[in-house]
């Protein structure tokens, strides 16, 4: 009796454990899923605001498309564009809020991302973003070094991007950057309207 009760008793202990690790996954899996997504629905309003620059549906409006960046810092960029495709010529404000605005959820580098159109309100993009840094380019593919006085040189533009869970992971995945960050890199962002001279 006493000999089935420990069998018994291990063989729940086992049980317990295999469901303790199969939550343990989900848990780990569901957090990478919610991550791509997060990164995915950032990239696209980036890379369709990006793409853009230097576009208006009635061209006459910016008869010199190299003038379309209006500033170009290491995490922040304004530049002209049509947001309607309405002939209306708007400008859009990227820039990285500081982490103190996200001291509240337990991620210590979480901050906003802004998206603000012309002098409206900036629109925090609040995707789990950790890093967002910009590197731009001239014609002969250099670098061009910050303070960026001349943005007109600007040919190509680097973005990159990093998201990370708002939520802490177990202290066991804290070594594997996989399993609670996700980047993003574009290299060399070609938008045909700056190339357009």
């Amino acid at each position: 009796m006493i000999g089935s009760f420990f069998v018994a008793g291990t063989l729940l202990l086992m049980g317990l454990q295999m469901n303790a690790s199969a939550n343990e996954a989900s848990v780990v899996y569901s957090g990478n899923g919610i991550l791509q997504r997060n990164i995915t629905t950032l990239v696209d309003i980036m890379e369709t605001d990006f793409r853009r620059i230097g576009y208006c549906k009635d061209w006459t409006k910016i008869p010199d498309p190299s003038q379309s960046v209006r500033i170009a810092g290491s995490t922040k960029l304004r530049f002209l564009t049509d947001v309607e495709n309405d002939g209306t010529l708007d400008s859009i404000t990227y820039y990285l809020g500081p982490v103190s605005e996200l001291a509240a959820t337990p991620n210590p580098t979480d901050r906003y991302l802004y998206r603000q159109v012309n002098n409206g309100a900036p629109f925090p993009m609040n995707l789990g973003v950790t890093q967002f840094s910009l590197k731009y380019y001239d014609t002969d593919n250099d670098t061009i070094p910050f303070p960026i006085t001349d943005p007109r040189k600007i040919c190509y533009m680097e973005i990159f991007v990093a998201v990370a869970s708002a939520f802490p992971r177990e202290q066991q995945y804290m070594n594997d950057a996989s399993q609670y960050d996700v980047f993003w890199k574009q290299r060399r962002l070609v938008t045909k309207n700056l190339r357009n001279r």
